[in-house]
């Protein structure tokens, strides 16, 4: 109960009250909420603008902090502590009615189910951190540990990310979808995480309805209680009863509606506006025993000092969302359960309990505007993050890999912008849509990349098919001289021309790689049928190297040279090999390198002996470009054999004549000693070329 003035002739007039048994006419609450979009359930808590900031922002919502409204009571039915201060012709601050006000409006929803209050013992995460999976399993958590009338405030915010992040999947596969050529009107997206999501979601929903829909039925009949006892108060007034016996029946009654339980919140205001008009009226008529009414003022006196001293324990309380929920009960007990005190107390108990107030109120307000400067930090990152990918979407995408890279890059920036925490409330949306709008410009570069890309391998499948045909259009020819040079060529082309569809690549490269094998299988043979000779003398070399690497030279060195030399005039008897089989030549000679290592003779020599055998080939030949190309390579030899000499000579004059014994002295000089011979090799060969 509020304390209140004694009544005049106007209070006696007829209240504003719901004389009927009946509620008030509400909104069905089982009929609502099927827009899985716009989901508000019958519990709307002041938390939802006040205290669970996630929500509503302190600046901005329509809180105890920042509600101007002023609740106006009607002459009837005037507020307790607004009616002590009018008794002694103070007017209450308006900033100290905005705190009354939101206070009443929170009793009102406490008043309609008590056990919401329970739903600040839960855990607000950080639920814009949590990635889609993540969100879907805190989901399904709070639904399976907690009540459903207690978790509202968080399956909203779990909801409103889940959306968000979500429609900005689809988003982004819309994009690529138009990218790649496709119609917006046949664009579908959906995945297995969004069906779990709502299966969950559409549970919660189910179990929260029928939860109000049983609550809504017990808050109706609670209502037709309160309203028989306020019939059964206005009918005590001049019933006849002595004082004593109405002031029991009136002890009674307000035990009674004390434990009538909560009432809907439409009705919560008319109904105990009423309540307190007929309680007024009882304590008019009270005064005649004055016995009576002092003690009922003392005892209220005694236990509203109670509440203004647990007040100012409350202010000094670190937890300023606990303290202010603990408030809100101090005010519904000081409203509710205890009558009026005497007058002369009224203005100062109630300035007492209003500074406590409001000192709860400004502590909390500074939680707020730290909470915001935290948040200032978290804006810091995500608009640094934005930055990021702006910049990234600014540069042109060069290549796939390219491509590739800076779509990790993305993926990296995505996950730090959602992990870096909220932002203040004023900046969210428009942090969001820079977000947005930075990503659509990344992923429309990049659709516009592989869509380029797509019509670029497209044109190069194009190409390579030309070349397909002509390849299998020559496949069977016999014209060797023409085709050969034509089939080289085209797959000279081949390598040139980029990517084509990954689909189509393996098909066509595969038909091609068939014809040209064909092709160059049946040139090959021809080839074989042309040069029979020179096959069977490859052979006869072969042989001839493998018998070499198994010879053991006897006799003199003489006797050895001789035989080395035979072994040199049938290889060159054997004639000539196919131009692919003249590697047959380098191991027939590094077989002879082997033989010279048992005989006692010079390197000079012994590859002069070698170089006869070119020699004969390049004197039996018709081209004279073959003698040409010996002679430039024999000169470009001397040359650099002559630069290597002067460059180790000059480097020795560095050494004094003292360091003879020093080991890279010496090295230097086998070096140049080595030069010097091959020098000279170098240089009879050349004149040898020249006598031809």
């Amino acid at each position: 109960m509020s304390d209140q003035n004694k009544p005049t002739q106007e209070n006696n007039e007829k209240p504003i009250e719901n004389t009927s048994n009946q509620p008030a006419e509400k909104t069905d609450v089982s009929s609502q909420n099927n827009n899985p979009q716009e989901d508000h359930s019958p519990e709307e808590s002041l938390e939802n603008a006040m205290v669970e900031e996630s929500t509503q922002d302190s600046s901005q919502s329509t809180s105890v902090e920042n509600s101007s409204e002023k609740e106006e009571f009607s002459s009837n039915a005037t507020q307790d502590g607004s009616d002590e201060k009018s008794e002694s012709g103070d007017q209450t601050s308006s900033k100290e009615d905005e705190h009354q006000k939101s206070i009443d409006e929170a009793n009102a929803e406490e008043n309609e189910d008590d056990d919401n209050a329970k739903r600040h013992d839960i855990l607000m995460k950080e639920y814009e951190t949590m990635s889609i999976d993540e969100l879907v399993l805190e989901l399904k958590k709070l639904l399976k540990e907690e009540k459903v009338q207690n978790i509202r405030d968080h399956v909203n915010q779990i909801k409103t990310e889940f959306d968000k992040q979500f429609n900005a999947i689809v988003e982004e596969k819309k994009e690529e979808f138009i990218a790649e050529g496709g119609n917006i009107i046949d664009f579908h997206y959906s995945s297995p995480v969004k069906k779990e999501f709502y299966e969950t979601y559409f549970n919660y929903r189910e179990k929260r309805d029928n939860y109000y829909s049983q609550l809504k039925k017990n808050l109706n009949q609670n209502l037709s209680v309160r309203l028989g006892i306020i019939e059964e108060l206005k009918n005590m007034i001049g019933s006849g009863e002595s004082m004593s016996a109405s002031f029991q029946q009136f002890k009674e009654l307000q035990e009674r509606w004390q434990n009538a339980g909560p009432v809907p919140k439409a009705d919560y205001s008319t109904l105990w506006n009423n309540y307190h008009h007929h309680v007024e009226r009882f304590y008019d008529f009270l005064h005649l025993d004055r016995e009576f009414r002092d003690m009922d003022f003392k005892y209220n006196l005694d236990q509203k000092l109670k509440l203004i001293t647990r007040a100012e324990e409350l202010v000094e309380d670190d937890d300023v969302n606990r303290a202010f929920r603990e408030l809100q009960l101090l005010h519904k007990m000081w409203k509710e359960e205890l009558g009026p005190v005497a007058k002369e107390y009224r203005d100062d108990i109630w300035e007492k309990f209003s500074e406590a107030t409001k000192k709860i109120h400004d502590k909390r307000h500074e939680y707020f505007d730290k909470l915001d400067e935290e948040r200032e930090d978290n804006l810091k990152v995500k608009l640094d993050v934005i930055e990021q990918i702006q910049k990234i979407a600014d540069k042109d995408i060069k290549s796939h890999n390219d491509a590739q890279q800076k779509i990790k890059n993305i993926e990296k920036l995505r996950d730090i912008f959602f992990k870096a925490g909220k932002v203040p409330r004023k900046d969210n949306e428009k942090t969001w849509d820079q977000f947005k709008s930075a990503t659509r410009s990344f992923n429309k570069k990049k659709n516009n990349f592989y869509k380029n890309l797509k019509k670029e391998q497209f044109e190069n499948l194009e190409k390579k098919r030309e070349l397909i045909k002509i390849a299998n259009e020559h496949k069977d020819s016999n014209d060797f001289d023409a085709s050969t040079p034509l089939m080289k060529k085209i797959q000279n082309e081949w390598k040139q021309i980029g990517h084509v569809p990954r689909k189509d690549s393996d098909k066509i490269w595969k038909e091609f790689k068939d014809a040209c094998n064909h092709y160059f299988n049946r040139f090959h043979e021809h080839k074989r049928e042309d040069n029979k000779e020179e096959f069977e003398a490859f052979n006869q070399k072969k042989d001839l190297v493998a018998e070499l690497k198994q010879v053991n030279l006897t006799g003199s060195d003489e006797e050895k040279i001789n035989q080395v030399k035979a072994f040199i005039e049938k290889w060159n008897e054997l004639g000539n090999v196919p131009n692919h089989k003249r590697y047959i030549e380098g191991k027939f000679y590094k077989a002879l390198d082997q033989l010279f290592k048992d005989i006692d003779i010079s390197r000079k020599e012994a590859e002069l002996i070698k170089y006869e055998n070119k020699l004969q080939d390049l004197d039996e030949t018709t081209d004279t470009r073959k003698i040409k190309r010996e002679e430039t390579f024999l000169r470009k030899r001397i040359d650099e054999t002559v630069s290597e000499k002067n460059q180790l000579e000059n480097n020795l004059q560095f050494f004094s004549s003292d360091n003879k014994d020093n080991p890279v002295v010496n090295d230097v000089r086998n070096k140049i000693k080595k030069l010097e011979e091959d020098l000279d090799m170098w240089k009879t060969k050349l004149d040898k070329i020249r006598r031809l």
